[in-house]
This record gives C-alpha cells, structure tokens and sequence, in this order.
C-alpha cells in the first residue's frame, strides 16, 4: 500500500476542557489495529483451509495447479489485486473491500496447495510458528517504536525489487547457493517490512478519519500484514524445508 497517498495530520481531538485528548487518539487506533489483526488471522485462516482443500484433492490439483492457464490467471489476478484494492478502496464499499481481501487470501492459498506436496508436515509446521514468533516481535516492536522507519521503508522498497530480479534470474541459474542467497535476503526484507508496515498503519489509524475510510485502511493493513506473514513464511520454509 502506498502510504504516501493519505495525508496523515495530527487528529484534532479535544477533551470537554478544549486541550487535546490523547486518550481519544489512542483508543481509536487500538480499535483500528485490533481490526487490522483480526482481519489478517482471518485472512490466513482463510489461506491455510484452502492449500489444505486443494491438496488433498487430486482433482482440484489438476485444475488449479497442474493447469498453467488457471495457475498463472490466478497470479495475474492476485498481483492486480494488490495493486488496484488500495488505489481504489475510497471508491468500492466496505463490504466490497473485505470481499476482495477475502477472495485475495483464497486465491493465495489454493497457490500455496503444493506446499503441502513438497515438504513434511512437520516442517511446514514448526516453520509456520517460528514466522508467527519472528512477525509478532518485528510488529510489536514497530508498534511501539519511537524510531521513525521511513527511511527503512524507502531502502527495504528498492531491496524488495532487487530481490524479485534476482529471483528471476535464478530461475536460469538454478544456482542452490544463489537460492539460499535470496532466501536469507528474503527473510530480512520482510522481517524489517513488517515493522514498517506497522507503524505506518499505526500512524494512519491514529489519523482522525471518517469511520468507514478507517474501516477500509483497517482492512488495507490487514493485506499488508498479511503480505508480510507470507513472504516471511514462504522464505523460511525454502531454508528449513532444505533439510527434507
């Protein structure tokens, strides 16, 4: 999500005395964040149930997976997905936005389906708890940090697209170490995302904005989260899963 496209200003709350409230700002966006956490377990809930369907399924294999057109229609459609919710969420209602993050998540996890075909259960398994430790430390800490990630931002954004190209290339390497390389990347790129994403969301929900715009950006920042959780999830497993 483009973050930059909201102008955030300090909200103007005032307390019965005319001073401003800061406990009003913080209850609004521990009601915010609460939504945002809730969508995103939702969101994942979602994604784990349909990798589950469609992997124990041969038929449901065949049709999203082993067939390229379906496969790759899936990606397209995720990938404009992301890129065209956030842009145009101040258009679509708040229904419509949580429908399509929904939608986005089980499209996501019918594409996660061979997971389950490719390595143990138990590895998939313990490396899903060590990303829900590493991502909930990283999203604790850009919560309360006093730091201002922005910078961060800017320098993981360039490193994320330099490691979607050199994931491209590997593709005709097929170098193992150069594989290793990019997932040791991988990992570090999204652990420090997820801080960053957290504190942007944090400061947008703390925004004085009109219910049903902070409802969708409640929303938005569960995709983001979500993003985040996945990549993280998907890089670790290719170092850990190594070993089966």
């Amino acid at each position: 999500m483009d973050y930059n496209n909201h102008n955030v200003t300090p909200p103007p709350y005032f307390n019965n005395g005319g001073g401003y409230d800061s406990g009003a700002v913080a209850r609004q966006t521990n009601a915010v964040m609460k939504r945002v956490y809730v969508r995103m377990f939702i969101g994942l809930l979602v994604s784990a149930f349909c990798a589950l369907g469609v992997a124990s399924s041969t038929a449901l294999l065949h049709f999203f997976i082993m067939n390229q057109l379906v496969y790759w229609g899936m990606f397209i459609v995720m990938i404009a997905m992301a890129w065209i919710l956030p842009a145009r969420m101040q258009k679509m209602s708040t229904g419509a936005v949580i429908g399509c993050f929904i939608l986005f998540a089980a499209l996501m996890g019918t594409s996660l389906a061979p997971i389950f075909l490719i390595y143990r259960l138990g590895t998939i398994v313990y490396t899903f708890f060590i990303t829900a430790g590493t991502f909930g430390a990283m999203s604790v800490f850009g919560y309360f940090t006093k730091t201002d990630l922005t910078k961060m931002g800017s320098f993981l954004f360039m490193a994320l697209i330099g490691l979607i190209i050199a994931s491209v290339v590997n593709i005709f390497v097929a170098s193992s170490t150069f594989d290793w390389i990019i997932s040791i990347a991988g990992v570090l790129i999204f652990v420090g995302l997820t801080a960053w994403d957290t504190q942007q969301i944090k400061r947008l929900a703390a925004a004085n904005l009109e219910p049903s715009l902070a409802d969708k950006l409640a929303t938005i920042g569960a995709l983001n989260l979500y993003l985040d959780f996945i990549n993280l999830f998907l890089y670790l497993l290719r170092i850990f899963g190594n070993r089966d």
